[in-house]
């Protein structure tokens, strides 16, 4: 990269577990919640905004183009643009990453940027039958063509698609997210107990991570109409064990599978931002940046192994730097699937996947786990789609300046077969 571009702040709302039912927020209630606390904190109003740019996978349909919706609703004022990407799951890394690119080209100076998505209020469709049928009966003339209509009527045209479950299928090669971390989990050969001791520990170490205070900066609270309060990530399971995750049943995959709900991420819905700046926004209202993303990767590879797109983004970063996995002071890798973790990292420890796949004269190496999520991630805290990409980015600069780490990477899978990531380093 060129110019370089700082992360003046950062922002989230509290990930909230989809209980198989509509949550109390929309997506533009979470996101607008979140940006207005973090423009509340900073020295220049809303609308001296350059651009608001919001990821998101799954808008509502009264909210498609949902970063200009939001943009007005904190009060960025009718000039400032408001604009949303879509790449699956790293929505919310697009978002900054688009942001990235305006301000190096001098399109922008400041920019908010993030994620939001409210799963729980992913929609049920009708089947194709029976839009069809809708349609017949709509365009009918008289009774009669409206009898012929009813006699052909079937109670099983009225059973609902599940959109979620649409969005988590890969329409390329047919298979369920959780299905892609199965193959993962078989050319790996990870078994039942890693998945689930790694799930366990997500939980174990977000639970840690929120009783020393460690989400305190990067969390507001979100207050439901009945004064309701979340202050914290609310599927978190204090008490997770392997042992407990181990009843579970196999979720994709119900007779030869090893993924179930337990080692997978969560359903959930959330928001995070960050404030991206140049040096001469960072001069002009006398900001003090906190990092800067100095590098930015996206890759492809085939659909049905997406889990592996950490190590086809990352490993460019690395190429470039002339770094080693364990240079890094921290790593956040989204936790789609514990099975997929675990798969990125015995690739990088494969020489055959390094050099066949990535083309290396010989296996990077073993990343140091200690290293690697140290507050846990989306298996416990849960994958609201658009937002999990600008989660990792901000986390990982929290967990950074708690450490005195000075560099690390933010990596994420993302559906369809792609891989995105982040250098972020610390001034």
């Amino acid at each position: 990269m060129n110019a370089p571009v700082y992360i003046v702040d950062g922002l989230r709302t509290p990930f909230l577990k989809a209980r198989n039912q509509p949550g109390p927020f929309a997506a533009s209630d979470l996101a607008t919640i979140a940006g207005s606390a973090l423009l509340a904190r900073q020295p220049f109003l809303p609308a001296q905004l350059d651009e608001v740019i919001l990821g998101c996978a799954s808008p509502s349909p009264d909210e498609v183009n949902i970063g200009r919706v939001v943009a007005l609703r904190m009060g960025c004022g009718r000039k400032v643009p408001g604009w949303t990407v879509m790449r699956n799951c790293a929505s919310g890394m697009q978002a900054l990453d688009s942001a990235i690119a305006n301000i190096q080209a001098g399109r922008s100076q400041l920019v908010l940027a993030g994620g939001v998505d409210a799963l729980s209020r992913a929609p049920l469709l009708f089947s194709d039958a029976m839009v069809r049928w809708l349609s017949g009966w709509y365009a009918a003339k008289g009774v009669g063509q409206r009898a012929k209509l009813l006699a052909r009527f079937r109670p099983a045209m009225l059973a609902p698609v599940i959109g979620i479950m649409k969005g988590l299928t890969d329409p390329v090669v047919g298979q369920l997210m959780g299905q892609t971390a199965e193959n993962l989990a078989y050319r790996f050969g990870i078994s039942r107990n890693d998945m689930d001791a790694f799930a366990a520990r997500s939980h174990q170490r977000v639970a840690a991570a929120r009783d020393a205070g460690h989400f305190d900066g990067e969390l507001t609270p979100l207050i439901e109409d009945d004064g309701t309060l979340h202050r914290f990530d609310d599927g978190v399971r204090d008490d997770s064990s392997a042992e407990g995750l181990a009843k579970l049943k196999p979720f994709f995959d119900k007779r030869y599978g090893r993924v179930t709900a337990g080692n997978s991420s969560q359903i959930t819905d959330g928001a995070a931002w960050l404030v991206l700046a140049s040096e001469a926004a960072v001069k002009r209202f006398g900001l003090t940046p906190r990092g800067r993303i100095s590098d930015s990767q996206w890759a492809g590879l085939p659909p049905e192994q997406m889990g592996l797109g950490p190590v086809h983004a990352a490993t460019p970063i690395l190429q470039r730097h002339g770094l080693a996995l364990n240079d890094l002071d921290a790593w956040e890798i989204n936790e789609a699937f514990a099975a997929q973790v675990l798969a990125c990292l015995r690739a990088w420890a494969d020489d055959a996947y390094c050099r066949d796949e990535l083309g290396l004269a010989e296996a990077l190496g073993r990343l140091d786990e200690s290293r690697l999520n140290v507050d846990g991630g989306a298996i416990a805290q849960g994958h609201p789609v658009g937002a999990s990409g600008a989660r990792i980015v901000l986390h990982l600069l929290q967990v950074m300046e708690r450490s005195g780490g000075r560099r690390g990477i933010a990596a994420i899978c993302i559906g369809g077969g792609q891989g995105g990531a982040m250098l972020v380093e610390r001034p």
